[in-house]
């Protein structure tokens, strides 16, 4: 390493990220079910029969949401016929009220198994739904290898809490 090289030539500072890389990965599953009472504190959005809505703590762009069933499964063949179905009726859900309030271009849907397919979380199964737009990603992506996210999670759980409320009055 050249310690006389400039601090700013290849490095890009992403000090919310230590969180993370110190946490105890193994003291329990991030996934399985949060108390009620500690929704908010979780970012949970929503809750039906047999899955959850979090909203993603490292997300890839603004309102990137996980559905998850309730159950600790690692696979999609580990669930029953019903909780399958729960878990896509809530991924439809996700889809419109991400369309309705960030007005995306697109959607990538998709589910992680095992680390070799990119799963952080191996152990219990989760579905992404990220909004994307053209030109989403921008020279901070491409050369520096980070995602510049520009709205607060405080804000987007507020504007997303009221829509997933709304549509559990709806039902």
């Amino acid at each position: 390493m050249n310690l006389e090289r400039s601090m700013s030539d290849d490095i890009l500072y992403s000090p919310w990220r230590i969180q993370y890389i110190l946490q105890n990965k193994s003291r329990h599953c991030i996934f399985c079910l949060p108390p009620e009472d500690k929704e908010s504190k979780h970012l949970v959005l929503f809750r039906s029969k047999f899955s959850f809505v979090i909203m993603n703590t490292y997300p890839y762009n603004n309102g990137h949401l996980l559905a998850v069933p309730n159950r600790h499964v690692a696979s999609l063949n580990d669930l029953e016929i019903g909780e399958i179905n729960d878990l896509f009726q809530t991924v439809q859900i996700c889809e419109k009220i991400l369309k309705q309030v960030y007005h995306p271009d697109g959607l990538n849907i998709g589910i992680n198994l095992g680390k070799a397919a990119g799963a952080g979380v191996e152990g219990h199964l989760h579905v992404h739904i990220v909004p994307r737009w053209l030109g989403d990603v921008n020279f901070m992506t491409v050369s520096g290898g980070a995602r510049v996210i520009p709205e607060s999670f405080e804000s987007a759980f507020s504007k997303l809490k009221e829509q997933f409320d709304n549509e559990k009055a709806e039902k």
